[in-house]
């Protein structure tokens, strides 16, 4: 009878472990080891830490068997690891000195609990292959656009069941606008898979650039075929973004492309991700053209470039477009900066024509306070952009009667009018050194020229496009 139940146990063990070793690819000497691993831990508690404890278990039955090991000895001076040979010869009449003597031991007490301690333990070794399989198949999969439903809310965090698993939708990479329920279905790309000392943990995203992208080539088969390139994306994740587009075809337009018959093409991506407002910007060689583009839904009238080198422009749009441009909360001219990467400043053609003019004017008073210049004069000279008194002072007759409508007498007069300024008012326009004449005379113009050459470097561009569809 105990035969049959050690054999029926005996079976449904080795059956486990097969089961184990098929579908999980554990090894039954692992699982073995695991067993009696734990056997002689417990054993060792039983008979001292310093006891020399072996186990071993019948891959054929099953069984387990503990012993314990000691020398044989004249004199025992450690009995937890020594023994006479006198008292081993009663336990094994081969014994000799020298020899180490295996000792059986009772095991019906120690078996339960190594069997325990195993259970803890190969549960926990199923669960790390658990992990590493699910990792090995996630990792890859960074950047796939995945489906699944949530599963439950923890605090502002989404968890969502893929089926082989769990991942994590953050609150940092939702859509702000949006709201989860149990059960829900949910699109998100997969952003990254971490394996950390918490876990194994797979963060979805629905707020990154790559998300938006993903939509892009599941629903326009030109860019998933390459024949548009999206160069670069920027978003407001929920409320606007800006994708700037680019066909390596001259037969195929990329805007119309990705907007589709009737909006049917960028309607699907738009309504995935709570009507977000997209723009599409075709790719422009010349930056201040892409940056006039980059503006739509607005229309651009110019672009100044401020500093070239710091990437600093001015843009003029019409009166009835400066609140398109700038965008609410200044949402529209803050995405065209990340864009572009220049630091822009939108004004309307009105705000540029007032302040040209009370420019104009506050340099027409600044002349009218020298003698020898009334309002004729100040003004061809405001014209010319000659409206520097400490410029004025430094040139000479010659210089200055190459401007239209100046006559020799009337520049003898302004020259000494603006030299008797300056000497009453040294501090003008607070210069660190008065320039010299080489410097003025380079920046007037040749006998017969009416306008001089502009300091500021300006480009203009007309914005032939009509607003972005949406």
């Amino acid at each position: 009878m105990n035969k049959e139940k050690a054999f029926k146990g005996k079976s449904e063990l080795i059956v486990a472990l097969e089961q184990l070793e098929r579908e999980k690819n554990i090894q039954r000497e692992d699982v073995f080891k695991t067993i009696t691993d734990a056997l002689v831990s417990a054993l060792r508690k039983y008979f001292g830490k310093t006891a020399q404890i072996t186990a071993t278990i019948d891959p054929e039955t099953a069984e387990m068997k503990g012993f314990l090991v000691k020398k044989v000895v004249e004199e025992v001076f450690t009995p937890e690891l020594e023994i006479t040979l006198a008292e081993a010869l009663t336990k094994d009449p081969k014994a000799k000195l020298g020899d180490d003597l295996n000792m059986q031991v009772g095991i019906q007490d120690f078996s339960r609990i190594a069997a325990q301690t195993a259970k803890q333990v190969l549960v926990q070794k199923i669960r790390e292959i658990e992990k590493v399989k699910i990792y090995d198949e996630f990792k890859p999969r960074e950047g796939e656009i995945v489906t699944g439903l949530v599963h439950h809310l923890a605090g502002r965090d989404i968890f969502v069941d893929l089926g082989k698993t769990e991942a994590i939708l953050p609150y940092g990479e939702q859509i702000r606008r949006e709201h989860y329920t149990m059960g829900q279905r949910v699109r998100a790309i997969i952003h990254r898979v971490d394996k950390e000392n918490k876990g194994l943990q797979i963060v979805l995203s629905r707020a990154s650039n790559p998300f938006l992208k993903g939509l892009f080539e599941a629903e326009i088969p030109e860019i998933a075929e390459k024949v548009i390139e999206i160069v670069d994306i920027v978003r407001d994740p929920g409320f606007r973004a800006k994708v700037l587009v680019k066909s390596n075809s001259t037969k195929v337009d990329p805007v119309g492309a990705c907007v589709g018959i009737r909006g049917s093409r960028i309607r699907v991506i738009m309504n995935e991700l709570s009507n977000e407002k997209i723009d599409l910007i075709p790719y422009i060689e010349d930056s201040m053209m892409l940056l006039a583009k980059a503006f739509a839904p607005a229309t651009v009238s110019s672009v100044n470039v401020l500093d070239k080198e710091h990437k600093k422009a001015l843009v003029i749009v019409p009166d009835d477009q400066l609140a398109i441009a700038i965008g609410r909360d200044g949402q529209n001219i803050r995405l065209v900066s990340r864009l572009t990467g220049w630091q822009l400043e939108v004004k309307s053609e009105g705000q540029k024509i007032e302040e040209v003019k009370k420019t104009t004017e506050a340099s027409t008073q600044d002349l009218l306070q020298i003698e020898g210049i009334g309002p004729k004069a100040a003004d061809t000279l405001v014209k010319v952009g000659m409206n520097d008194i400490r410029k004025l002072a430094a040139l000479t007759v010659e210089n200055l009667t190459s401007f239209e409508g100046i006559g020799e007498k009337t520049a003898q007069k302004i020259i000494s009018g603006a030299q008797k300024f300056i000497a009453e008012h040294p501090d003008y326009g607070n210069p660190q050194a008065a320039p010299s004449r080489d410097a003025v005379e380079a920046a007037v113009p040749e006998a017969g020229q009416n306008q001089p050459e502009e300091d500021l470097e300006k480009k203009e561009v007309q914005n032939e496009s009509k607003e972005s569809k949406e």
